[in-house]
Parts: C-alpha cells; sequence; structure tokens
C-alpha cells in the first residue's frame, strides 16, 4: 500500500494499472519458467489511528491545533518566562488537566479500534497448500491461496469461487453487513475446474481492486497438459465477498484475489475522521473576539501607560527610584514586557475552565440519552448508546437525515397481504389470527364478492409457486422422527401433512418468499428443486413436477422476471411476474382494466404490487428462444444487452392472470417518526441499496411521499426512455427537472418545508446507483460540476429524496456532497448495517440501529438506538434541550468572565498602569474553578426551557434554534454588552462608595483590597442569581449549587483572611472581609448594585409574556427521572 501511494505521490506509472494476474495456489503456468509470485498487499484491516510509537506526538499535534489549547499553551510560557503579576500555575494546571483528559479519552477510544482490528486480523482460517489443509491467521492470507470456508462463517477477503460441496456446484451467501440485504444470493463456481483443486493449475486474470460491490470482470485460464489453455469469464456471481457469510453451504473452496485493504468492502469504509461540532467552530469564533479584546486591552495600558511615565516626575518619583538594573534595560524590551504582563493581568477574559466545563456537560449530559427508560427496547434488553459525547449539541442542529431503507425504515419483513386474481379481490378468512404472518387456518380461498373459476385461480397458485429463484432450506437434523422437516415427505415416499411452519425457504428477495408462503397458504406448496425438476404440492395433495428449462433473471431495467417450464404433459409454459408498468404493455389490453384498479388501490396504500402472467410457448417459439438464450449467454462481448433482447422478445402477448399485494413490514412508529422530522424542518434522503419499487412504496408507506406528490425520477429506465444517448438524456431530464421544481416554484417561506398546508405542488425526486454515477463522474470536469449543482438545487427544493441501488461508497458521496453544499447544513446518517458504516462516519452525526445485521454500524456510530422510532426523542427532545443548555452555557461562560475582567482593566486608571490586580490571587484563580463553575454546570445538564412532552408533540419548535439560532452574532453581542453594562456598574458603583473613604464606625479608611473584595463580592452574587433568574426548571441540584456557591464564597472569604496562613509570604486579605461587612454603607451598596445589576431582568420577566407551549414550560416536573430514582 505505502509503495503504491509512494508511486501515485512521484508520478510513477505502475505496470499493474489496469489489471493483475494471479496465480492459483502459486502454481506458474509454465514449468520451464521459474516463478516470481507478484507482490500484493497483506490480508491485515487497520481502522485504528494511533500506534504506541506515535500516540503522544500525534495526539499532541491534534489537541494544540485547538485554538484554545495553544492559546494558554502560550500563556502559560509568557507566566514562566517573564515576571508576571499572576503565578504559572493558574494557567498551567487546568491546561495539564484538559489535555491530559482528552488524551485518556482518545487514547482508550483507539485502543478498542485496535482490539476490534486484531479480532478480525486474528481469525483463524483454513488454506490448502500443497494437498494439505493449514490452519492460519486471517492476516496471513495471500492473493492466490486457496482458502476454504464453512458455513455461517465470514469469508476473510475477496474470493473466485472454485469450489462448493454442493451437487450443482452453487453456494448461498447473505451480504448484510456489506448491503444491508440479508436474503439469500446464489454464486456459481467457475466452469469446467478440476475437482482436485490440487491439480488445478489456472491464472486469473481481473480488474485492480475498486469499490463497486456489484461490478466485477476477470477471466480464468486453465492449463490442462499441452492442450490450448480454456478461457473462462469471471462476473460479479462468481466473487465471494470479504463480509458476506456463507449459508446453507457446508463448504466451499476459493482463491483469493484482493486482501486486506484491498478488498471492496474496506474500500468502502471511511476512514474515522474528527468530528466538530457547530457549537465549537462557533466558540471558536467568539474565542477569536476576546482575544481581540484582550489584545486592545493591553495595547491600550501599554500605550497609556508611557504616555503617563512621559510626564514629568512620573516614572521614577521620590519614593520609589529605578535600579541600575531597570535604567539599563532596553525601553522597547520594557514595553513588550509590559504588553505581556498586562496580556496575563486580563488573560481571564478568556477561561480555560469552560473548556473543562463544556467538556463535563458533554460526558455527564450522555449519561441521559442512556438513562432514558423510553429508548430501552425489551426485545433485544439494551437501551441507547453514546460512542461519542462530543456532538450532543449538534442533535439539535440536524437539517438532513441520511435514512437506509431495509432494516431501518422496514424490518426486511415481507408479509402476503391479499391478490387479485381476473379483477377479483381474495384475501385470507382470518387475518386476526396470524402466525408468523400468514393465517393459522388453512382452505379455500376467501371471496370478498364473487370469486374467478377454479381454473384461473390454480394457474395463478401455480405461477406463484414456479415464477421464483427460491429454495427450500436444508434440515439440518434430517431423519428425526421418520420425517424430513424440508419437503414434507416419509422416508418411503408417502405423503405427509406438510410442516408449514417449519419449512424454512431461502430466496435472494425476501418478497419471493412472502408469494411462495402466501400460495402455501392457499394449498399450493413449493416442495423444492431436485436436479432442473420443480416441485409443487396441490391442493388435493397431488404432487406435481416441472422441469426449469429457463430463468429469465430480474433486472431493474426490464423490472420483471420470468421462467421457462415444462409441464409432465409436455406443455412448455412461460410465467411472468413483474411491476405493473413493465407487465401491462405486455399483455392483451382488454385484461388490464379488470386489474389496473386493483393495483393503484394497493400502491397507494403502500404495499408493494407484483403482476402475474403467463404464455402458453409451441415448439418453435421455445426452440427460438431456446437457441437465442443459449448464444447470448456464451457472449463475451455486450452479454448484458444480447439477453436483453432475448428476453423482450420472448416477454410478449402474454395472458395477465392477475396480481399481488405484499407489505414488506415498516419498522414501528416509522412513519410518524418520518412525519415529526418532516415537521421539524428536516428534510429526509431515503439511501437504499435495493430495487426501486421496493424503496417507492416504503416511502409512500412512511408518508415521506404523499398521494399528491409530483415524483421526479433519474433512472437508467428514463435515461432510455429518450431512445438518445445517456449523457444528453441525462443533461436534458436535469434541466427540465431544474425548472419544475426549482425556477417555476414558488419561493419558500423560511421555517416552512413541507408544503402540503398549502396549495404549491410537492416534488419527490428518484434517482438510482449509475445515474448518480454519471451525474458525479460526468466525462468532462465542466458538465460534472454543472450537472452536481443542478442536481443539489433539484433535491434541495424537493420534500423528500429517494436514491436507490446505492453502493456504500456513493451513500457517503451523497452525504459529503450535501454537507460541503452552501450554507454547510448539519447531516445525519442513520442505518443497522456494515454496508451503512461510510454515511454514518461521513456525516456530522452517525447514528447506528441495534438491528439484525450485525453490529459494524453500531460500533462505527456516535449514537446507537434500538429502533428507528427513538430517533424522533433523540432530536425533538434531547437534542434541542442539549443545544439551548451548551448555547447558554457558553454565552454565559464568555458574560461572566467580561464581568470579572473589565473592572480589573477600568482599575489599571487608577494605579497608574502598574499592573496592580484589583483582586487578590486566591480569588483569582477560584472564581472561575469554585466559585461560578458548578450553578453553570448543573444549569447545563438540567434545564429544561419547555418540557419534553411539549417539545415532541410540536416538532416545529425544533425550528426555533435551527442553524445555530442561539449563538450567532446578535444574542453574543447582548451578552456581551450585558456583560459590559454589569462591569461598569461594578466597578464605579464602588468607586461612588469611596468616594468618602472613612466607611467604618472607627473613622478607620477602606484600601485597595477592601475596595477589590466589595467589586469580587457583587460581582459573584450577580453573575450567580442572573443564571437562577435563566432557570426555567428547578430541582434539588439547582438550588443546592447556587445558593451552596454563594455560601461557600462567603465562608471561605471569611476562613481565608480570618487565619494567618505560614505559606504565604504577604496575606493580603487579613480581615478584609470581616471588616468589610462590618460597614453598613458597604451591606448598602452591595444590595443595591446587585438590584440595579438585575433590575433589567427581572421587569423582562416580569412583563414578557410567554407565547405557545413556552407557558406550561416553567412548572412541568422533569422528565428525566431524579438521579434518587435513577440509582
Amino acid at each position: 500500500m505505502l509503495r503504491r501511494r509512494l508511486n501515485r505521490l512521484l508520478g510513477v506509472d505502475e505496470r499493474r494499472v489496469d489489471s493483475r494476474t494471479i496465480y492459483v495456489g502459486h502454481r506458474s503456468s509454465s514449468t520451464n519458467e521459474a516463478f516470481i509470485p507478484p507482490k500484493f498487499c497483506d490480508n491485515r484491516i487497520v481502522s485504528s489511528k494511533y500506534t504506541v510509537w506515535n500516540f503522544l506526538p500525534k495526539n499532541l499535534f491534534e489537541q494544540f491545533r485547538r485554538i484554545a489549547n495553544f492559546y494558554f499553551l502560550i500563556i502559560f510560557l509568557v507566566q514562566v518566562i517573564v515576571d508576571t503579576p499572576t503565578s504559572p500555575v493558574t494557567s498551567g494546571l487546568p491546561l495539564f488537566f484538559v489535555i491530559t483528559v482528552t488524551a485518556i479519552k482518545q487514547g482508550y477510544e483507539d485502543w478498542l479500534r485496535h482490539k476490534a482490528d486484531n479480532e478480525v486480523n486474528k481469525y483463524p482460517v483454513t488454506v490448502l497448500e500443497q494437498g494439505r489443509r493449514i490452519r492460519k491467521e486471517s492476516e496471513k492470507i495471500k492473493v492466490g491461496d486457496v482458502v476454504e470456508v464453512e458455513e455461517d462463517v465470514t469469508f476473510p477477503c475477496d474470493l473466485i469461487l472454485l469450489q462448493s460441496s454442493r451437487d450443482d456446484d452453487t453456494c448461498f451467501v447473505t451480504t448484510a453487513s456489506l448491503d444491508g440485504e440479508s436474503n439469500h444470493k446464489t454464486h456459481y463456481t467457475v466452469p469446467d475446474t478440476e475437482k482436485d483443486l490440487e491439480t488445478l493449475n489456472a491464472t486469473i486474470e481481473c480488474e485492480q481492486p475498486q469499490p463497486d460491490l456489484y461490478k466485477f470482470v476477470g477471466r480464468m485460464h486453465i492449463y490442462k497438459n499441452d492442450q490450448e489453455p480454456a478461457v473462462r469469464s469471471l462476473g460479479p456471481e462468481n466473487l465471494l465477498l470479504k463480509g458476506a457469510t456463507l449459508k446453507n453451504t457446508q463448504r466451499i473452496c476459493g482463491v483469493a484475489i484482493y486482501t486486506g485493504m484491498e478488498t471492496k468492502m474496506a474500500l468502502n469504509y471511511q476512514g474515522k475522521s474528527q468530528k466538530r461540532s457547530a457549537v465549537e467552530k462557533s466558540i471558536n469564533a467568539f474565542l477569536l473576539v476576546y482575544l481581540c479584546i484582550l489584545v486592545s486591552k493591553a495595547l491600550v495600558c501599554t500605550t497609556l501607560k508611557y504616555v503617563w511615565q512621559g510626564k514629568p516626575g512620573q516614572d521614577e518619583p521620590w519614593y520609589n527610584e529605578k535600579t541600575q538594573r531597570e535604567k539599563d534595560t532596553n525601553l522597547y524590551l520594557k514595553m513588550f514586557t509590559d504588553f505581556l504582563s498586562f496580556m496575563v493581568l486580563f488573560n481571564f477574559i478568556i477561561p480555560v475552565s469552560m473548556y473543562v466545563t463544556v467538556e463535563m456537560q458533554k460526558f455527564l449530559g450522555s449519561f441521559f440519552i442512556t438513562w432514558d427508560k423510553d429508548f430501552f427496547d425489551p426485545e433485544i434488553k439494551e437501551g441507547a448508546l453514546v460512542n461519542t459525547s462530543d456532538l450532543n449539541e449538534e442533535l439539535g442542529q440536524v437539517e438532513y437525515v441520511f435514512t437506509d431503507k431495509t432494516g431501518t425504515l422496514t424490518q426486511n419483513n415481507m408479509e402476503f397481504i391479499e391478490c387479485c386474481i381476473d379483477g377479483f379481490q381474495y384475501k385470507y378468512r382470518d387475518a386476526s389470527s396470524d402466525l408468523d404472518g400468514f393465517c393459522v387456518t388453512d382452505g379455500p380461498l376467501n371471496k370478498v364478492q364473487e370469486k374467478a373459476g377454479r381454473e384461473k385461480e390454480e394457474l395463478f397458485l401455480r405461477a406463484l409457486c414456479l415464477c421464483h429463484t427460491v429454495q427450500v432450506k436444508e434440515s439440518s437434523e434430517q431423519g428425526q422422527g421418520q420425517r424430513d422437516q424440508v419437503d414434507g415427505f416419509g422416508l418411503d415416499g408417502e405423503v405427509l401433512p406438510p410442516l408449514r411452519e417449519q419449512r424454512g425457504f431461502i430466496a435472494s428477495s425476501p418478497d419471493e418468499v412472502a408469494l411462495v408462503k402466501g400460495a402455501m397458504r392457499f394449498g399450493f406448496t413449493f416442495l423444492g428443486l431436485e436436479s432442473k425438476n420443480m416441485k409443487i404440492l396441490t391442493r388435493n395433495n397431488d404432487i406435481e413436477m416441472y422441469e426449469l428449462l429457463h430463468v429469465l433473471n430480474f433486472d431493474p431495467v426490464r423490472r420483471r422476471m420470468s421462467v421457462i417450464v415444462r409441464s409432465k404433459s409436455g406443455d412448455t409454459l412461460l410465467f411472468c411476474k413483474g411491476a405493473d408498468s413493465s407487465i401491462f404493455p405486455r399483455v392483451r389490453q382488454e385484461e388490464v382494466e379488470r386489474i389496473r384498479m386493483h393495483v393503484e388501490r394497493n400502491a397507494t396504500e403502500g404495499y408493494r404490487t407484483l403482476c402475474v402472467a403467463y404464455k402458453n410457448l409451441s415448439a418453435e417459439d421455445y426452440a427460438q428462444a431456446d437457441a437465442g438464450l443459449m448464444e447470448a449467454r456464451l457472449a463475451l462481448q455486450d452479454r448484458e444487452q444480447k439477453l436483453m433482447a432475448v428476453y423482450n422478445q420472448v416477454e410478449t402477448g402474454m395472458s395477465l392472470i392477475g396480481a399481488t399485494a405484499v407489505e414488506d413490514r415498516l419498522q414501528e412508529e416509522a412513519a410518524e417518526t418520518m412525519e415529526a422530522l418532516q415537521g421539524a424542518g428536516i428534510k429526509v434522503w431515503v439511501l437504499t441499496g435495493d430495487k426501486m419499487e421496493t424503496a417507492k412504496s416504503t416511502c409512500y408507506a412512511c408518508r415521506l411521499f404523499q398521494r399528491n406528490t409530483e415524483l421526479l425520477e433519474l433512472t437508467v429506465r428514463t435515461l432510455e426512455d429518450g431512445g438518445r444517448r445517456r449523457e444528453e438524456r441525462l443533461h436534458e431530464l436535469l434541466l427540465e427537472y431544474h425548472k419544475k421544481a426549482v425556477q417555476d416554484a414558488p419561493p419558500v417561506k423560511s421555517g416552512v418545508t413541507r408544503t402540503w398546508s398549502s396549495a404549491n405542488q410537492d416534488y419527490g425526486f428518484i434517482i438510482d446507483g449509475a445515474t448518480l454515477s454519471m451525474v458525479l463522474n460526468s466525462s468532462s470536469e465542466s458538465n460534472s460540476s454543472r450537472y452536481k449543482n443542478l442536481f443539489l438545487q433539484i433535491c434541495q427544493n424537493c420534500t423528500s429524496v429517494l436514491c436507490c441501488r446505492m453502493a456504500p461508497l456513493q451513500k457517503a458521496q451523497i452525504v459529503k456532497m450535501v454537507k460541503n453544499s452552501k450554507g454547510s447544513p448539519i447531516t445525519l446518517s442513520i442505518g443497522d448495517g456494515a454496508n451503512d458504516v461510510s454515511m454514518i462516519l461521513e456525516a456530522h452525526v452517525g447514528i447506528g440501529i441495534k438491528g439484525k445485521e450485525g453490529r459494524q454500524a453500531v460500533r462505527n456510530s456516535d449514537y446507537a438506538i434500538p429502533k428507528l422510532k427513538h430517533l424522533k426523542k433523540l432530536l425533538l427532545a434531547h437534542g434541542h434541550l442539549y443545544y439551548v443548555r451548551i448555547a447558554h452555557l457558553v454565552q454565559y461562560f464568555f458574560y461572566k468572565n467580561l464581568c470579572f475582567i473589565l473592572p480589573q482593566f477600568l482599575y489599571q486608571f487608577f494605579c497608574g498602569y502598574s499592573q496592580q490586580p484589583l483582586y487578590d490571587a486566591a480569588y483569582l484563580t477560584m472564581y472561575n474553578i469554585c466559585f461560578t463553575s458548578m450553578p453553570i454546570l448543573a444549569y447545563s445538564l438540567l434545564e429544561q426551557h419547555i418540557c419534553i412532552e411539549v417539545l415532541l408533540d410540536n416538532a416545529a419548535l425544533y425550528r426555533d434554534i435551527a442553524k445555530n439560532g442561539m449563538l450567532r452574532w446578535r444574542p453574543f453581542l447582548y451578552w456581551t454588552l450585558l456583560g459590559v453594562f454589569h462591569g461598569l456598574l461594578f466597578f464605579f458603583g464602588v468607586r461612588f462608595l469611596f468616594s468618602n473613604p472613612a466607611l467604618q464606625d472607627n473613622g478607620q479608611v477602606f484600601g485597595n483590597w477592601s475596595y477589590g473584595t466589595i467589586v469580587f463580592t457583587v460581582l459573584v452574587f450577580t453573575v450567580t442569581l442572573k443564571l437562577a433568574l435563566d432557570t426555567r426548571h428547578w430541582t434539588w441540584i439547582n438550588h443546592f449549587v447556587i445558593w451552596g456557591s454563594l455560601l461557600f464564597y462567603v465562608f471561605f472569604s471569611f476562613f481565608w483572611g480570618g487565619i494567618i496562613w505560614p505559606f504565604l509570604k504577604q496575606q493580603r486579605l487579613y480581615f478584609v472581609f470581616a471588616n468589610m461587612l462590618s460597614s453598613v454603607s458597604a451591606w448598602l451598596v452591595i444590595i443595591l448594585l446587585i438590584l440595579l445589576s438585575l433590575l433589567p431582568e427581572i421587569l423582562l420577566v416580569v412583563f414578557h409574556k410567554p407565547r405557545g407551549p413556552r407557558q406550561t414550560a416553567a412548572v412541568t416536573p422533569l422528565s428525566y427521572k431524579h438521579l434518587k430514582e435513577r440509582e
């Protein structure tokens, strides 16, 4: 890998750019030449970020890239080097704490990644070497090794299938962890390979690694003695991908062609990058403003100091003569040193403790998600999981949700609902007593009105039993109780009542299984395929045998599949099923109208509809079709186009029998969740690897597409409709859709996203993977960016977007494209399979669902929830509250530090700019750490300005905080001006009191430390009570920390000034606080200034009438259970 990267950087052209040659079993094709094995990467998977050696430098470098950490490091160094008014400990200790805690957290997370990598890399596998079976660790597999894999084991690398334990030279795999589909897919061995792999002498020529899961091109040269080598074409049907699992096949052998980071699964894996929330970016922006304020203050004070010292007698008064060393110091160096001293004195305006508080708030706040009982799922007995607490507030800012379909929106559990035969509707008799979605009672079909003829019914049910690629699952306990549980026969051939509930079917699509089970419930049972013969059991318990002649596979352009079978009587029949739009033009038109109404009604109800047709083939028709199919299947060039032409020729002039309605069960409350998200102003995009019809009906069922939604389709099918070049047609369609959805659309009012409340037209957009590749990777660079812009504008003006037939990397590309579009919207991806990992990592927030498809999505996500319905509360309640809390925390921190440092700045004008601190060192250190930190932390964990029930019922409230609304410049300016107002009031209010310095009964004068202590007392009480006024939800914790902090300040001040501390050289506050409180004037000023500071806030609370749901907020109890109950 490293060598290839270096070659790419240096511009060295690799020889193996287009293809690679692999020697099966590392055996050379020629006995005369010396065999030098080509070098490929090993089979190690690496997802970790650090190693033991680079952890410290790399982690420190990453941490000091944060502007705040770097700033505090500089301040700390200045305090160490220059003689400054405050100790280096005040900056160094908090910085060290933050760096250490973050390093430990990131180190632990990376250790978990190392652990997961080791589990994969050290997994034992079986490799065939020189006729022996050798156990090796997975990471030691090399390209060319022949690997043996057993049932239910995951493939350790990408393999070409050479041998299978099944008689028909096939194997079944599930690719749930790759594309989310849990159905079984059939793969085939390479024809004409030796049964004994030890004697196999072959080479494979194939393309270089590329991420598309559905594409593979290669050929295999098989050498036998001195004959001309046989060449066999290789396609995706021969390729077993790493991450897929072997099913219903005892064992297979395959040759490794892509290993490690070159496997298709690894190429689809996006590296885990550091995600930063929008709040952190806002903090950095505010930080720069306060840095400018700090530098301005230091510059003003330094300049005025030297202006003041320039006056005669001011620079060196008689009582403070300079030493010789001071006189010899360079003036500019002295000015620079003074500037740095002022910087250190005022540096508390930028609080390092804010970062500690924010980290603690995020970490502790994430427990509320894990503790939430509403997220607990009794089925899996698990609740929500937080993998990254850094993004809590981002949950309240989401603008786009990208969701997977299979296993996320749906349960991937198809159920046969009803059928229509010859225009008559049929339903189950007893829908209430379903078992696995099917009626327990067998018997005749239930007639809703009248019934079709018996002959038509049986023809329809035969079609359902024969027109599919379903396999009967092999029994694991053969012969138990003298019965084979799979096909329902006794060992002596006697027909037994089939064990229908225990019958297992496997197919490439779950709806095929649903149709076979539907037919089984109505008396026609598919018993399996044995050496090209399909067996079915009829209502009368007769077994019928049909010879399977050809399967015309389903593809997304034709949108139908057919089988050609021969009955015992010698009749050749073609059965075809597919989407109505592809079947209706190929049947007699008088038959269509009887069935169209049923199909349209079922489609609007969100069911997946399929039409069923048949055709009797004459001997001549069949002979012609057979010859055409054989010729097309042997073609190496344009094989797909030739097959398509034959399929279209055969599938004409059919008779329509009926239609079926199958429901892909939605996840619990999926439609309500999607509706709530759209009500909150969030746009939902569905990204799926599934077929368009299935995905479209799911979107209707989830209410993402409404009945009046006009669908704009940009798929391979629509590109081929025009009869022109695809690129020209793509350009034409994009311009047409852009005019319709963008140019002609009325301007959208801010805050309104869904237009079904008005008379405006709603648009839904549909695109597939192949067309998306054309949009993103157009032949010319200018076209590509133009297409991309048009595509984005159309999508952004549609209420929902459906992207089907997506490869995992394409999902990530779409998320990245939206993420980097104008306005940088906050994106969220949610999925349940490893095929969703790339988009989960790419989005600002990644959510994994703890579904049936393994745990890779959960491991790579930021948050994991058991069901899709939990997303509603996670965003609308938790996300909303987290954002409001942390936004208030950030603004409040800057405000209270401005209040703190402004009097210190003003004091310099009255002390000859001598860098004299206004506050004692203990107060400087403890202001942010002890006196004011706990109330804001409690507020940022427990505050509910609106209660959770109201937030869930009024999704539109989510829009109030959209686009980082509480951390924009306007609220920031308000808080800054409030801090300036309070700072001025504290300083000049106390100065007014000091216009008569004899404030004690005995005539003693108050000194500068008394002045600073009175200012500090007013400051601590005001900022704490300001927070108390902002608190809408009071718990015992809020009461404890707010009043406790104020009591602690008073107690500490008495204690600190009431004892002579032996370790202090000078004790500035000795009895200052007690003395101060003995003055009635001081009491009066403290109370008056606190009241004056808070008066505007109090008046606002009194006269401001809350609108809408906020009225209930103040009195609603906290829906997070009290901590006592949690324990």
